[in-house]
């Protein structure tokens, strides 16, 4: 794998909720919980049409060792196991909960005791959380390792206009520096490193004054730059290694958590309430009053936008996520899930796309893009059907971060090319090692 050769775009932070301390919405009516909040199977439903559930109830298991638990977040009545449709286009299954509006937690939830790492992981197992921070992969599995030498927290959130990772690192130090204590004891790393991006001062003097007496704690500020917040760029700009091709973070020794992952394991740990709402940035030129808003997981984004004042214009495109890699999504009707930190509402000027030209060759995209790859020989070999360029290419290995589009001055929609040869070049790969057998 190529070296991170440059940092990646810059981009306007637009981080306009920054200073706006999340606020709880009231409980929707309904719920729609799909099944499939993160990398791996699908989980399995426990109860059935009819049944009554708590908050924080199990209602689906998982299916797989990559897999995750989910809960009820919402008490109330089981309506029926739907299907909904992903903001990514696939349709997953679904279970839909009429909320009784009691939010009554469920009686059989208690503190853990988590002294080692066994106790962590089914910790961890039991709470249902995923990495927060968008990726989704079951956090458990990430932490069920032999040895760590490092562990990089991500407090980066380098993507414009989301701020609820900064709201964490703000508002839920006590978590943070507990679940650092946590980490410490069962996994025993030789550094934890706190990367955090310099446009966020108050973050790194809040996460500073709570670890400056836990000794293997480094605070690393990081340059304002995209993706400075994806996995093998933090790991190369916080540690100074770099994540081979085919490699995990692991393979060198580290693990990186998102800080919102981080401060949810926490705050299972001491209560016992798994993974049921999420922090999100609710934002954009069409929101009449930009928030930060504590969800129930299945909150619908039509009652999201309600609870911040509507719309003032509007939406042209809504996009779950940040602008960079969210998906826009084609119903209001679509629920949050378990790693959605932000909704975005952009009116007809921010949504405008503009028309492409030419290619200019000026090697733009080539000098934006953090693994040093060549979106635009990419564009080539697929028009040339030739697969075995793709593959030397090393389109396998794009991130999709879209900085090669930011940086086009022809506008050229580039990462969307790069997702079709990516995906074609681990068919391929995925076939010549099943031939291998």
């Amino acid at each position: 794998m190529p070296l991170f050769n440059l940092p990646g775009v810059s981009l306007p932070h637009k981080k306009g909720t920054a200073k706006k301390t999340p606020v709880a919405m009231p409980t929707p009516t309904s719920v729609l919980i799909p099944l499939s909040m993160h990398i791996g199977a699908p989980a399995t439903p426990v109860v059935k049409t009819g049944d009554i559930v708590t908050v924080g109830q199990i209602i689906a298991e998982a299916s797989g060792y990559v897999s995750a638990k989910i809960h009820s977040s919402v008490s109330g009545k089981v309506k029926n196991t739907d299907t909904t449709i992903l903001s990514n286009g696939r349709k997953v299954s679904a279970i839909l909960i009429e909320s009784d509006g009691l939010n009554t937690p469920c009686e059989t939830l208690a503190p853990r005791e988590v002294n080692t790492l066994e106790e962590l992981v089914q910790a961890v197992k039991d709470s249902g959380i995923v990495g927060l921070g968008g990726a989704g992969f079951p956090t458990a599995v990430k932490l069920n390792v032999k040895s760590v030498e490092e562990i990089v927290i991500n407090g980066a959130e380098c993507e414009p206009y989301i701020t609820s990772d900064t709201r964490t690192m703000l508002d839920r130090g006590d978590d943070i520096r507990y679940g650092i204590e946590i980490l410490n004891k069962c996994l025993n790393p030789q550094r934890v490193i706190f990367g955090i991006e310099k446009n966020k001062p108050e973050c790194i003097e809040n996460i500073t004054n709570l670890t400056s007496n836990i000794e293997n704690v480094t605070i690393a500020p990081l340059k304002a730059m995209y993706p400075q917040g994806g996995e093998k760029v933090l790991v190369y700009h916080t540690t100074g290694k770099t994540i081979m091709e085919g490699k995990l973070p692991i393979d060198a020794g580290v693990i990186v958590i998102n800080c919102t992952t981080l401060a949810e394991i926490a705050s299972f740990i001491r209560t016992g309430m798994p993974l049921v709402k999420k922090c999100i940035t609710i934002d954009g030129g069409a929101v009449a009053e930009p928030k930060n808003v504590v969800a129930p997981i299945g909150t619908r984004i039509t009652d999201l936008i309600t609870f911040a004042g509507g719309t003032k214009s509007e939406p042209k495109k809504v996009i779950l996520g940040g602008p960079m890699m969210g998906w826009s999504v084609e119903s209001m009707e679509m629920p949050v899930m378990k790693n959605t930190n932000a909704v975005l509402f952009f009116n007809e000027r921010e949504a405008t796309v503009p028309e492409p030209t030419a290619c200019i060759k000026c090697g733009n995209c080539v000098n934006a893009c953090p693994f040093g790859l060549d979106p635009k020989a990419f564009v080539q070999a697929l028009r040339a059907g030739d697969d075995e360029a793709l593959v030397n290419l090393k389109a396998n290995i794009c991130m999709e971060c879209g900085c090669c589009s930011f940086a086009c001055p022809a506008k050229r929609q580039l990462v969307h090319t790069n997702k079709i040869a990516k995906a074609k070049v681990m068919k391929i790969l995925k076939e010549r090692q099943e031939a291998k057998k």
